[in-house]
This record gives C-alpha cells, sequence and structure tokens, in this order.
C-alpha cells in the first residue's frame, strides 16, 4: 500500500519517494524493490517504505549508487509503433528506453501506450511528477487520431459522452467525432480522461469498429506537434513552470481542459495554427527507431 504520509522535515525524505523523485521508479514500484530487499541505505537493506533520507545518505538499488534527484525535467517523446513502454520485457520486444537516444537521464513515462499505438508520450526524470500527472482527478484530457475499419455510427460516437460499460468495465465519459471517411475507413477524434487499459479499442470493438491506426495527439497542455517519429524534445524550464506549478491546482487544471488544435494525419483540410505548449522547447533529438517518417 502506498503511504501517502507527509515528510517529516527534521527526519528527511521518505525513501520512495525519494526514489521516485530520482527517476528510479514510481513511488509505487520504488515500495515494490524495498519489499523485495532490492534497496540499500548505508550499505543495510531497508526494510520498510517509512524509512527516512537526509543529504549525504548512500542509496544503492540492485547494487547500485542512486544519485541524489536532480532538478524536474520533462520531455516530449513521438512514439513510433512496436515499442513496449516498458524498462525491461520478459517477451525480449524492444522498449522506448532502449530507443532513446543517448545523453539523457533516467527516465519514467507519464501513462503508458501500448506497442501498437504511437504519438505523444510524455518521459520525465521525477517519478513522483508522473505519479501526480497521471491521477484522473487531474482532468487532464488525452487526445487521439483514430482510423477505424467499420460502419461509424455518428450517433453511438456521440452516445460516448455519457460513458459506457464494455465486458463489465464501466468506461467513463469519452468525447468522439468524425472527421473524414473514405470507403469502409474512417478518422475519429477521440478524447477521454481515465485512459484505463485498451480502452479506446475495447470501446470501439464494443461498436463493431476495428481500430487499425491509433495515434495520441495531445496529452494535458503538451500537443505532439509536429515532432517527428521517434524524437525527443525536453520542454524549456520555464514553460514546465508555467503549465506544471504544483502548487496552483486550478491553474494546472484550467491548462490542462483549455481546446486543443491539432492538425490530423492524412486530413484533407489545413488546420490553424496554434500555439500551445510544445512551443519553447529545444530542438529535438532523434531516437534511434529507424526510418524518420513525418508525424502526424
Amino acid at each position: 500500500m502506498t503511504d501517502d504520509a507527509p515528510d517529516d522535515p527534521k527526519r528527511g525524505e521518505r525513501i520512495a519517494k525519494w526514489l521516485a523523485r530520482a527517476g528510479v521508479a514510481s513511488r509505487r514500484d520504488a515500495e515494490k524493490m524495498i519489499a523485495e530487499g532490492r534497496v540499500k541505505l548505508g550499505g543495510k537493506v531497508v526494510e520498510t517504505p517509512a524509512t527516512f533520507i537526509t543529504p549525504g545518505d548512500h542509496v544503492a538499488v540492485d547494487g547500485k549508487p542512486v544519485a541524489a534527484p536532480e532538478r524536474t525535467r520533462l520531455f516530449r517523446y513521438h512514439k513510433p509503433e512496436g515499442l513496449v513502454t516498458t524498462h525491461r520485457d520478459p517477451e525480449g520486444r524492444p522498449t522506448v528506453f532502449e530507443r532513446l537516444p543517448p545523453g539523457l537521464p533516467r527516465l519514467v513515462s507519464v501513462g503508458r501506450l501500448d506497442l501498437t499505438s504511437e504519438g505523444l508520450l510524455l518521459l520525465t526524470n521525477d517519478g513522483e511528477l508522473a505519479r501526480k500527472l497521471e491521477l484522473p482527478s487531474n482532468g487532464w484530457l488525452r487526445r487521439y487520431r483514430v482510423r477505424v475499419h467499420g460502419r461509424v455510427d455518428e450517433k453511438a460516437l456521440a452516445a460516448l459522452a455519457r460513458g459506457v460499460t464494455v465486458d463489465g468495465v464501466a468506461y467513463g465519459p469519452i468525447e468522439a467525432g468524425l472527421d473524414a471517411r473514405q470507403g469502409t475507413n474512417a478518422w475519429l477524434t477521440v478524447s477521454l480522461k481515465e485512459g484505463k487499459n485498451r480502452e479506446i479499442r475495447r470501446v470501439m470493438a464494443h461498436m463493431g469498429l476495428e481500430v487499425t491506426r491509433l495515434i495520441r495527439t495531445a496529452y494535458g497542455p503538451f500537443q505532439l506537434g509536429i515532432l517527428p517519429r521517434g524524437a525527443v524534445e525536453e520542454v524549456n524550464a520555464k514553460v514546465l513552470r508555467d503549465q506544471l506549478g504544483l502548487d496552483a491546482p486550478k491553474r494546472l487544471r484550467e491548462v490542462a481542459q483549455a481546446p486543443l488544435a491539432e492538425p490530423p494525419p492524412d486530413a484533407p483540410r489545413r488546420p490553424p495554427r496554434a500555439r500551445n505548449a510544445s512551443m519553447g522547447t529545444r530542438r529535438p533529438v532523434r531516437g534511434r527507431d529507424g526510418p524518420r517518417g513525418r508525424g502526424p
């Protein structure tokens, strides 16, 4: 169980939270590491997540020293399909973190994209921040471009705004609209706030539609934009402070839920140019995913 008790300024910071901020893992995963005896403090195995860390303490995970947390950094990454969003895959499939360019700090993902999904994936060196940004209570909109095969019923799409239950799983309100149709193929724009496992694919299958391509174009105030496939771009520190000031949750929700202008892939129209939180970022760094395909 995650220990959300506040830190004691006199005793320091709880070790699971410290490990999360150091980018080792999320707080929950850090607690699992502690339970498995993989974490040591001053050469001794840590037995409880309630252990406190003070400046100068030496921490190791799996025998490797862990550096103290650095300043919080956030990156936008254009994930190609065919990569698993994990550090280690027991099936030996290629992972997102194996394909990142060299020179980056240890990163964790904000949420996930499954093997065949592509598009915007936020990465951060602060596992505690990742945990906060994933919470449904933040009201962050995840926006997707979805190509489906089958007959699209626009009334049924509109009804998703009331939520839907599929195979006993209740999904919250989903905004879905038809953008373009050609024969039995169509492009949809889908927005949701929860992002449960394979939610879009399962809901579309429930409606008799097969998802043939799924691209995340926005996560809260951050957009994929024209970031090339496989590229990584760090969010400017000022933009990070302005958009993610965690001491101002009201502003965070307002920005995250603001309307987004996103150019749909393969659409016949030219969308208006929009200012967004992807501006003010550094030049993108190419990943190692092969061909440099054009982003959506």
